[in-house]
C-alpha cells in the first residue's frame, strides 16, 4: 500500500509532462558571494537581477536591476537577456536568448552559475559541490586549498624518493590598474584567459592553481630549478605575446614570476612557499615582467 501511494504521488508531481520537464532543474552558483547555493527552477518564469523583486537577486554593480529571464518551458529552459548593461553570457558567449543545456555556464555580471538538468539533479549537485572544493569557479583551474594539499603530497614524495620538485608563483603586473581602467568584468576575463593559456602550455603532470586574487602557482614534479626557470620564462613570453581582447579592446598583460626548487632540508611547506614568494617579490622589485629564482 505505502509503495503504491508513493508511485501515485510521483505521477501527480510529474503531471507537467505537457512541458516535458522531468524534474526541477537548478542553477548552482560556482563563482560569487553565495558559492555553492542552489536555485531550483520550479516556477515557469524566473528573473535574475539586482532588484529585490527578482527571483534570484545578485547585489552587484555589474548586474542590472532586471538582468535576465529564464523560461522553464522544457527540459532545456530558455534564458533571455533583458537589455542588461553588461550582457548575459552562456559558456562565455554573449546571448540575446538561448536554450540552457545540462552543465552549461551562465554568467550574470561577475557571478557564474552552472545549470543542472535531468533526473539526477541531486547527484549532479553533490558532485558539483565536491568539485567546488578543488576547482576555482572563475578560472576553472585548481583552487588554493587543493593546491596546498597537492604541494604537501609532492614534497613528501620528493623526500621519500629523492626526486626533483620545483614551484613557480606568478601574478599579473598592475592588475588593479586593469580593473580600474577596463572594469572588473574585463579583469575577470583576463584571469580566466590567462589561466586557460597557461594550462594549455604546461605538461599534463604539472599542477596549475589559482593561489589567490591575481596570483597563480604551478607545481612542477620531476623538474629541477634550471628547467623550472626555463618553463617560467616560456610562460612570461607567452603571456606577453598573447592578445587579450575584451569588448574589442586589447588589454596589455604581463606577469612576474618567482621560482624555487624544493630542498629536502626545508622544515615545512610554509618555508618552501616563503622562498618562492620572496623570489616573486624580487621580480616585482626589479621592475616586473621578469623571472627570478
Amino acid at each position: 500500500m505505502g509503495r503504491s501511494r508513493n508511485k501515485t504521488v510521483i505521477t501527480v508531481v510529474s503531471k507537467v509532462t505537457d512541458r516535458n520537464v522531468i524534474c526541477p532543474a537548478a542553477l548552482v552558483m560556482i563563482y560569487g558571494t553565495d558559492l555553492g547555493r542552489r536555485y531550483s527552477l520550479e516556477k515557469p518564469e524566473m528573473v535574475i537581477g539586482r532588484s529585490a523583486k527578482c527571483d534570484i537577486q545578485i547585489d552587484q554593480e555589474s548586474v542590472s536591476r532586471m538582468h535576465a529571464k529564464i523560461l522553464v518551458d522544457s527540459v532545456e529552459p530558455l534564458v533571455k537577456d533583458l537589455g542588461s548593461t553588461n550582457g548575459t553570457l552562456v559558456n562565455d558567449l554573449p546571448i540575446h536568448e538561448t536554450r540552457l543545456r545540462n552543465q552549461d555556464y551562465l554568467k550574470i555580471g561577475r557571478t557564474i552559475f552552472k545549470f543542472l538538468s535531468g533526473n539526477n539533479v541531486e547527484n549532479l549537485y553533490h558532485d558539483e559541490i565536491y568539485r567546488l572544493t578543488t576547482v576555482d569557479g572563475l578560472t576553472q583551474v585548481y583552487n588554493k586549498r587543493y593546491f596546498m594539499e597537492t604541494l604537501d603530497r609532492e614534497m613528501s614524495r620528493c623526500q621519500r624518493y629523492g626526486r626533483d620538485l620545483s614551484l613557480v608563483l606568478f601574478d599579473i603586473d598592475h592588475f588593479k590598474q586593469i580593473n580600474d581602467t577596463f572594469g572588473h568584468l574585463t579583469g575577470d576575463y583576463v584571469l580566466k584567459e590567462l589561466a586557460g593559456l597557461v594550462k594549455a602550455n604546461i605538461r599534463r603532470e604539472d599542477f596549475l592553481a589559482r593561489y589567490g586574487g591575481e596570483e597563480f602557482a604551478i607545481v612542477l614534479p620531476e623538474i629541477d630549478k634550471a628547467r623550472a626557470l626555463v618553463a617560467a620564462e616560456k610562460i612570461r613570453v607567452l603571456v606577453g605575446e598573447h592578445a587579450f581582447v575584451c569588448n574589442d579592446e586589447r588589454i596589455p598583460v604581463a606577469v612576474s614570476l618567482g621560482v624555487a626548487a624544493f630542498d629536502p632540508q626545508m622544515a615545512s611547506l610554509e618555508e618552501f612557499l616563503r622562498l618562492v614568494d620572496k623570489n616573486l617579490y624580487e621580480a616585482k622589485s626589479q621592475g616586473r615582467n621578469r623571472v627570478v629564482g
